[in-house]
């Protein structure tokens, strides 16, 4: 048998799993979607039980079809979905309740309320982060103070808090390792990120006890091994990181200044910033990019919480397509919007505004208004709001010659020519678009041994495609016009 690595990517809206070969191509490949929950405006849940049998039957059957092809992994990759807050009973290992997604409000009051008592500037100085519904935080005590008994059980150390990496972590390994890595410790507002530890003063703030939380680990190191029952053998777990620092690795954005961003069911743009923690003076995220062998390297982050989630209420709310593949031709077939703007604000907008109470819009629809209208102005504003992140970046003295683009949206290549012209840049895209998975690939190939460095990774990228801006000043400055006119509509200022 030949060797192999397993990298498992479970995200906002499905779980998948791939095996790679030693040289780093792809063996075969597996991905399940699975329902959001949405109790009421503003929340967003899943069933952690859902994410662990969709993870678990994509591992089975990649592992499965990559031993009748001669191969075996000798090492396990894990990305994810960040911020999702799960608790879970220690000893039978089940959810106390639904896991609390990444996008859900429901915590904004909370946050409203400690900023208003100044402790925001204590959570930006340790973390990073903003005080916002966003992080974990606030999540773990919304489930201890709101399920049965569960405070109760957290102090007498029954319980477990983790991001889903520690989740599947623990499932993986029968219960044996209950740890995270650097990164996804990074966006909890727990974690110093200075000092490499949980903040005892945060973990007060916040009413989080410390018995719930896991260890924090490289994003390269030993995670324990998925359990024999699981796929026939034990595969050890070697790489962690969380989904957007997975797919800036993937990008191979190892020196200071290079930039990614990630388009999936929301967008989030991060820029390596070397051993410097930049504080951002206008709202966007001081990061962990990642850490390797006890070094950590920072980011400066910017998050859309909804881009490919746009698409998906096109195709899902509206049912105005039935697939998102029909989106650039519809975006093709009129020479503009007539006006029309969307601001999809369905959960709050993020950086560079934080405004969880802020709700979409759809504006400037006529008698003329159709479905590629619609569309079309769905797309623009994953751009417009790309253009906002970048707009920020430049403020904060970051300045961009180039962006790497990634994820699912990306094969459009409307949006990305559109993108070239609105940010006054050249977007780069590669040949492989599944950055994250393949960067989680990669740490898992570190901590074995197939791949020296990650350096030696990063020789293995190659473009497929660079947009250049082509958008005259006229049109450029007419189109921001209405989309920031659209957004004051939105925005509770």
């Amino acid at each position: 048998m030949q060797d192999a690595i397993l990298a498992i990517d479970q995200g906002t809206t499905s779980s998948r799993a791939i095996t790679y070969d030693q040289d780093g191509g792809q063996i075969c490949s597996a991905q399940q979607e699975f329902a959001q929950i949405y109790p009421q405006a503003g929340w967003v849940e899943h069933d952690p039980e859902v994410i662990w049998q969709t993870c678990l039957q994509t591992i089975s059957e990649v592992v499965k079809i990559a031993h009748e092809k001669g191969y075996q992994p000798i090492a396990c990759g894990i990305t994810n979905q960040r911020e999702t807050t799960i608790i879970w009973d220690r000893k039978t290992g089940e959810p106390i309740a639904n896991a609390i997604v990444w996008q859900d409000r429901r915590t904004a009051p909370v946050c409203d309320e400690l900023k208003d008592k100044g402790f925001e500037g204590l959570v930006i100085q340790q973390t990073g982060l903003l005080l916002d519904p966003y992080f974990s935080a606030t999540k773990i005590a919304f489930l201890l103070d709101n399920v049965d008994g569960a405070r109760e059980r957290a102090k007498r150390g029954e319980l477990a808090f983790g991001t889903v990496d520690s989740f599947l972590i623990w499932r993986l390994t029968n219960g044996k390792v209950h740890a995270t890595d650097a990164t996804n410790a990074s966006r909890t507002a727990l974690y110093d990120i200075r000092k490499g530890r949980w903040s005892e003063q945060l973990l007060e703030l916040f009413n989080v006890p410390v018995s719930v939380l896991p260890e924090v680990k490289d994003c390269v190191a030993d995670f324990g091994a998925i359990d024999v029952a699981h796929c026939g053998f034990e595969i050890p777990i070697k790489g962690v990181a969380g989904d957007q620092q997975a797919a800036s690795i993937g990008q191979a954005c190892f020196s200071p200044g290079e930039l990614k961003s990630t388009f999936g069911t929301g967008s989030f743009l991060l820029v390596n910033t070397g051993d410097k923690l930049i504080r951002s003076k206008h709202r966007l995220l001081g990061t962990i990019a990642y850490q390797l062998d006890g070094v950590t390297t920072y980011a400066l982050e910017g998050s859309i919480l909804s881009a490919g989630s746009t698409i998906q209420w096109l195709r899902d709310g509206l049912e105005i397509i039935a697939d998102a593949s029909e989106c650039e031709t519809l975006a093709k077939s009129i020479p503009d919007t007539g006006g029309v703007y969307l601001v999809p604000a369905f959960a709050g907008l993020g950086a560079p505004h934080w405004d969880a109470e802020a709700r979409g819009a759809l504006l400037g629809l006529t008698r003329g208004s159709g479905k590629a209208q619609i569309v079309r102005a769905a797309l623009e504003a994953v751009v417009y709001q790309t253009r906002d992140l970048v707009e920020a970046l430049e403020l904060d003295g970051v300045k961009l010659s180039r962006i790497r683009v990634d994820g699912g949206m990306v094969g459009n290549d409307w949006l990305l020519q559109f993108m070239a012209d609105i940010l006054g840049i050249s977007v780069e895209r590669p040949v492989n678009i599944e950055s994250t998975i393949t960067g989680v690939a990669a740490l898992a190939a570190v901590g074995i041994g197939l791949f020296p460095s990650l350096q030696e990774f990063a020789c293995r990228r190659v473009i497929d495609q660079v947009f250049r801006p082509q958008m005259t000043d006229g049109t450029h400055k007419e189109l921001l016009f209405g989309w920031d006119n659209a957004l004051q509509r939105v925005l509770n200022e």
